[in-house]
């Protein structure tokens, strides 16, 4: 089995950016596009343009958010990988509360502060679930102990003692 290696730390900003890109760019235009469906004038054509309108307007920008989001918490996990010396969960959770308490300023301390608990908490159950299938998965991988195999279930022949 392959194990799965991220890229060393300067590319992987760059990574993290451009994947998140992508992700926005094709989530927002599904998005924008039953949205402009939606809202366009009656009529198949005016509603296949009004939704081709939005996917041109909006897309791009929410793609941009993304990659603003992707990379500053790509930037900040890299950060703490250094400072810190290990790769762990707590990165990734520091780095979720971090990137939505800056990416929240300018809103006030209130809303940095809402924004931080918000992404840490995010990036904790995204962890976690992480966790949890590295778990369920090495179960099926796990070494049986043959010494404590019933020999029954093997198939071979139980010895009568009298």
């Amino acid at each position: 089995m392959e194990e799965y290696t991220r890229e060393p730390c300067p590319w992987r900003i760059v990574d993290d950016c451009g994947g998140a890109f992508t992700m926005g760019c094709i989530g927002g235009a599904i998005f924008q596009s039953i949205k402009g469906f939606r809202n366009a004038p009656s009529g198949i054509n005016r509603r296949l343009l009004g939704s081709l309108a939005a996917i041109k307007q909006r897309s791009p920008i929410i793609a941009g958010n993304f990659a603003v989001w992707g990379g500053m918490f790509s930037t900040i996990d890299c950060t703490l990988v250094h400072l810190r010396r290990k790769e762990d969960p707590w990165n990734g959770i520091i780095s979720g509360a971090a990137t939505g308490g800056i990416l929240a300023a300018r809103n006030g301390l209130p809303a940095m502060a809402g924004s931080a608990i918000i992404g840490g908490v995010l990036l904790a159950l995204i962890e976690g679930v992480g966790i949890l299938f590295t778990r369920l998965s090495a179960e099926q991988f796990k070494q049986v102990n043959p010494i404590l195999e019933d020999p029954s279930q093997l198939g071979m022949p139980q010895q009568n003692v009298y």
